[in-house]
């Protein structure tokens, strides 16, 4: 039973409620000795405290998506089935063109939040390349069934939860699909595919998004075997134009890492509250030795390349959390590598969601200007050709929608970030980028 479903929170909510009616009823009828009406009273109001601790941490994980299931939360899941050796490029020396297409079976994706906006889906994928068998959760945007774009194909963002976390969380804790859909149908952001992986593989481990022979190849799965799976199940762009990623804390690193490490795989990436050294998340298994953290370093990766790669990083963070990570890749960046560093301020939030769900129209019309999908006209020529952004369509409630993106935007705080600019200014374009996230 998922620990973020409808099901386990109204039983929680039953059990909580009879646990309270147990006391109130049969406090005065327990008959017996005396040692007897007190064990069995002492059961009920244990009985009862138990239920409300449980209760309580159900509405957090729900809020937060924290663990999906049982198996999360003993820390007894392994979703590693093989961990060969794959080489420097993470393929193993398997030539993924020849790859057969494979059809996943999807079914609506079940929890708070999930039906909402269309709808998320969910399909168990068993990677070819890594040997990762888990669960990957996909949005389409509203044009995708629309008649107009059936010929067209779509950008693609991958999205990394934290650790711990579910890879429901962008859409259960984030409403990243219900922020976007008003935003797309207003063409004010590029019409998107959502995807969001598995990133916990392992029991009580980080695996911060490594190969690592032997132990887990997440690596591959997330940069190899999941963009397959899109590009064979849906009309999805191809790599790199039309591929991005975004994280938030320890998927914020993941995001940088996957991107600086492959940009014949993905063109732009979103770090929010993110760092570049593994070892930043304790459990993380690429912080274990120097190598692995050299491997997996971004920054380092960054300053190593001989030719910089052509790729765009977005940095969003309060000083000592995410920050400083961005300046440091911004110091070492060169042409064509482009990057920008939004200092939060303090008032903005903690590192949790308060801080990183008001961020997603502000990351999303950031990466429509980075990938130029071309899908932004329709069949019949309508929309800003080449600007990456969808036309607005007849849904008649699409100008309540946007107001409300609108709305989401405004919501941003007004504290200073660099160079006198606020969030606010930054997210709607009318601050100077070159003080207040120096682009390269």
């Amino acid at each position: 039973m998922s620990l973020t479903g409808t099901t386990f929170l109204l039983t929680s909510f039953v059990l909580c409620a009879v646990a309270l009616l147990l006391p109130l009823l049969l406090w005065s009828r327990v008959s017996g000795p005396a040692p007897v009406r007190a064990a069995a009273r002492l059961l009920m109001l244990l009985f009862a405290q138990g239920t409300a601790i449980s209760l309580v941490f159900v509405l957090v994980n729900n809020a937060n998506n924290l663990y999906d299931d049982w198996a999360d939360l003993l820390g007894t899941g392994n979703h590693v089935q093989r961990a060969a050796d794959l080489g420097a490029d993470g393929t193993g020396g398997i030539s993924l063109k020849d790859l057969p297409r494979v059809r996943q079976t999807f079914r609506p994706a079940d929890g708070p939040h999930m039906g909402r906006a269309g709808g998320v889906r969910i399909t168990q994928l068993r990677g070819r390349v890594s040997g990762v068998n888990a669960e990957v959760y996909v949005w389409l945007p509203p044009q995708y069934d629309e008649p107009a774009y059936r010929h067209r194909k779509f950008p693609v963002v991958e999205l990394f939860s934290g650790y711990p976390g579910s890879a429901k969380a962008w859409f259960g804790s984030a409403h990243v699909h219900e922020q976007l859909r008003p935003m797309m149908l207003a063409g004010r952001v590029a019409p998107f595919i959502l995807v969001a992986p598995r990133t916990n593989l392992l029991a009580r481990a980080d695996t911060g998004c490594a190969n690592i022979p032997g132990t887990v190849n997440a690596d591959s799965w997330l940069s190899i075997d999941v963009p397959r799976m899109v590009t064979d199940n849906f009309r999805a762009e191809s790599a790199p134009d039309g591929w991005a990623t975004a994280g938030y804390s320890a998927g914020a690193h993941c995001a940088t890492k996957l991107a600086v490490a492959h940009p014949d795989r993905y063109r732009a990436a979103v770090s929010m509250s993110g760092y570049n050294d593994p070892k930043g998340e304790r459990s993380s298994l690429a912080g274990r030795n120097p190598e692995l953290r050299r491997r997996n370093n971004p920054c380092l990766l960054l300053q190593a390349d001989r030719v910089p790669p052509r790729i765009s990083l977005y940095f969003s963070g309060e000083s000592g959390d995410g920050y400083q990570a961005g300046a440091a890749v911004q110091a070492v960046a060169k042409p064509p590598t482009r990057v920008e560093v939004v200092l939060l301020p303090r008032s903005a939030g903690g590192h949790d969601m308060g801080l990183w769900r008001p961020q997603v129209p502000e990351v999303f019309r950031w990466l429509t200007e980075q990938l130029d999908s071309g899908t932004s006209g329709a069949a019949d020529g309508t929309g800003a050709a080449g600007s990456g952004r969808a036309p607005a369509t007849g849904d008649p409630a699409g100008a309540d929608r946007a107001a409300d993106a609108d709305r989401v935007r405004s919501s941003l705080p007004h504290a200073p970030s660099s160079d006198g600019a606020t969030r606010a200014e930054l997210a709607s374009g009318t601050a100077s980028r070159t003080g207040a996230a120096r682009r390269r």
